[in-house]
């Protein structure tokens, strides 16, 4: 079914309490989609354990494989989503990465769990481009920069829900997970797939998983496509429907859209990387299971990052009346503020975790208070027929440096800092890193167990240090953006 035609009217679209169905719709949607995403990092060291991977491996597992499917399948989905019936385009999404999602908690193995990682890449691959051209089309352009921080709410609420269920789900007992599976006639599947013992991590991939079926078919029944520009002023010039080739050109001459398209990518690399190891640092540092750190910090440090997206979402509003500057001026500063209290975050000892939870707490908020500015910036230096594309290549670029790079360099940072801790203990030339690894290490004498304790935490948590530090260049990116916005951002 063919997108309905430019009718820029300047209105909003559709009634009010029908906008905020769609816009907290489309919200519970990029939640799903973050749930499924980061639930394997909530869930890493379960996996890790289960599987003997070194930290590299995981940082692979989790990161380029995922984001390059993740990025090539993005633009030629938005380039559908920019002619083609957007609503039916994010339910065929939501089904296939739950889908595969659940099929993860069936993995024998690294390549079959990759292989079911790949599979949802590309199913959350087509979400984000087509819902943020819906939210363009519903609401008038001075609108969108709040409409869109409540939206990217998704990704931090998305990681809050993950820590939230999939923490304790993680950690339900075989007889109990054995009990529920029989209830649905699933019975079988430990056996069938060779589960062995400790495999509530595999039940949590199933339990969240499979709901998001259900979800795909109500927003299909219940969510209406807009024409698109209806929202945009009268004045606007009506583009004819654009390819990525063409919304390259017109990129071209926006050094704005390339300048925060930086920012971003290295805001989401450091993000990324804390997300698929910070549960797996707080239980080598401090001794806290998947749950217990999903309740004491995991969850109330992502509603505190949501909260701090919408905030500067609703600050950026009032800013941008004085100087557009603001919508990429903000974000700059919130990050050089975040990166000393993820610092002193690091540094906490064990009975100083409360301190350490005050301090990741104002990081978390000044961290994530740029994705509002991202996709206002990323859709608003083209036209209307180019939005959904515009966001794809975003995405595409900020999905193979961020959540390309960002696993990957954390868990492979990990692996040098233990293999320097070994050194630096005399035992670089008798143990490896990989005989660190919890399976490997429990076979090990006592003295040399507790040295691979030491350097499997402190190896980790130098990585993450030094990974925070990636915010500073993307500070300094929207900056320089900032100083172009005036003369770029076409809809404000």
């Amino acid at each position: 079914m063919s997108a309905t035609e430019t009718t820029a009217t300047g209105r909003d679209f559709g009634s009010s309490a029908y906008r905020r169905y769609v816009l907290l719709s489309l919200a519970f949607v990029y939640t799903l989609n973050f749930i499924d995403r980061a639930l394997l990092g909530v869930l890493a060291q379960p996996v890790i354990t289960t599987f003997g991977l070194s930290d590299a491996q995981f940082g692979f597992l989790a990161g380029p494989p995922f984001a390059l499917f993740y990025a090539l399948m993005g633009i030629p989905i938005a380039m559908l989503a920019d002619r083609y019936n957007r609503v039916a385009i994010i339910s065929i999404c939501i089904a296939l990465w739950s889908v595969m999602t659940a099929l993860c908690g069936l993995a024998t193995g690294f390549v079959f769990l990759l292989l079911a990682r790949i599979g949802v890449a590309i199913g959350e691959a087509g979400s984000n481009p087509p819902s943020n051209s819906l939210i363009a089309d519903y609401y008038r352009p001075e609108k969108r920069t709040k409409a869109l921080s409540i939206y990217s709410t998704g990704v931090m609420l998305g990681s809050a829900l993950a820590f939230l269920l999939g923490g304790p789900l993680g950690q339900t007992p075989d007889a109990t997970v054995d009990k529920v599976l029989g209830m649905f006639g699933l019975g079988w599947l430990p056996g069938t797939f060779a589960w062995g013992s400790d495999y509530g991590w595999r039940f949590a991939f199933l339990a969240l998983g499979v709901p998001g079926v259900i979800v795909a078919l109500v927003v299909w029944l219940t969510m209406r496509e807009p024409p698109r520009g209806f929202s945009d002023p009268p004045g606007m010039p009506a583009a004819a429907k654009a390819g990525i080739g063409a919304t390259l050109k017109q990129l071209a001459a926006k050094p704005s859209f390339w300048l925060m398209a930086a920012a971003a990518s290295l805001v989401a690399m450091v993000g990324y990387g804390f997300s698929a190891f910070q549960a797996p640092m707080m239980q080598r540092l401090h001794g806290l299971t998947p749950a217990e750190f999903a309740l004491r910090f995991g969850v109330p440090l992502s509603f505190i990052g949501a909260l701090g997206t919408v905030l500067a979402g609703v600050v950026t509003e009032r800013l941008a009346r004085r100087s557009v500057r603001w919508i990429a001026l903000l974000p700059a500063m919130l990050l050089v503020f975040a990166v000393p209290f993820y610092l002193l975050g690091f540094l906490q000892p064990t009975e100083r975790l409360g301190v350490a939870f005050v301090f990741w707490a104002f990081a978390s908020a000044l961290h994530y208070g740029y994705l509002g500015a991202q996709y206002a910036i990323g859709q608003g230096v083209v036209p209307q027929s180019s939005r959904a594309s515009a966001i794809a290549i975003l995405l595409f670029i900020i999905a193979l440096v961020g959540n390309g790079i960002g696993p990957q360099l954390v868990g492979s940072l990990s692996d040098a800092f233990m293999a320097a801790g070994l050194e630096a203990r005399g035992l670089a030339g008798t143990l490896e890193v990989a005989a660190c690894n919890p399976k490997a290490a429990a076979a090990l004498p006592a003295a040399q167990q507790a040295a691979c304790t030491a350097v499997y935490a402190e190896g980790l948590r130098n990585s993450m240090m030094v990974t925070a530090l990636f915010l500073l260049p993307a500070a300094a990116c929207f900056w320089l953006c900032s100083k172009r916005l005036d003369r770029e951002l076409l809809a404000r």
